[in-house]
């Protein structure tokens, strides 16, 4: 019984564990993010398993279904579309929930995509803060990013394709031309790792229209 935070891939199928798998394999229910996705990873390791969407539009309403069944001695595994549910997910919801009932929670470590950029972008890795994914709106970011002005960590923070440009402008106007590393479909077939000055970054992607999520790592302050 228990409910399982169980971490798969983040691109590149092989990266998931023996342990994570066995887990898939004794649940009685997958819980995931996006049904679809996790159905092909189910599918390629041949796991026939019955699934539940869970995901911010619907959390509320199936967090007490998901609640009831663990109360009733189910083993259930939570995954994410990709890497360690809880992060920047609604993963985080159920997981409280689940405390919060006195009920276990257990976690199967594996891939993370805020770590794998980390230690790939050649900058310092023994502190760091990771602030998910900034507002969308420019005034909005640029008021988080001046709080993070005088961070001395490394920091890290998701961004989608269509707003990487505008956030790095925000970041040079903000921080400074500070080294930066830009992180693209990582472990997949078109892995990038791009690790340059802001406006050098900027520059390389002012005329681009670039496809995957980004994993972005700024230099720190220096005090």
């Amino acid at each position: 019984m228990g409910l399982y935070i169980v971490a798969t891939p983040i691109g590149n199928l092989e990266d998931i564990t023996l342990r994570a798998l066995r887990i898939l394999k004794e649940a009685e229910l997958v819980v995931a993010e996006d049904t679809r996705r996790t159905g092909v990873l189910l599918k390629h390791y041949e796991i026939k398993k019955p699934l539940l969407s869970y995901h911010d539009h619907n959390k509320a309403e199936r967090t007490q279904r998901i609640i009831e069944r663990l109360k009733a001695g189910e083993k259930i595994a939570l995954v994410s579309d990709s890497g360690t549910p809880g992060i920047s997910d609604p993963g985080f919801y159920l997981v409280r929930k689940a405390i919060e009932s006195e009920l276990p929670v257990i976690p199967i470590p594996g891939p993370t995509a805020l770590i794998s950029g980390l230690v790939v972008s050649g900058l310092p890795t023994d502190k760091f803060v990771f602030e998910g994914w900034l507002p969308r709106k420019s005034t909005q970011r640029k008021r988080r990013l001046k709080e993070l002005s005088q961070e001395p960590r490394t920091i890290i923070f998701f961004e989608s394709p269509h707003r990487i440009l505008n956030s790095l402008k925000d970041c040079l106007l903000v921080f400074g031309d500070r080294q930066g590393a830009l992180c693209r479909e990582l472990t997949k077939k078109f892995e990038t790792v791009r690790r340059d000055k802001i406006s050098n970054l900027i520059k390389e992607y002012s005329d681009k229209s670039p496809k995957g999520e980004f994993v972005v790592v700024i230099e720190g302050y220096k005090i």
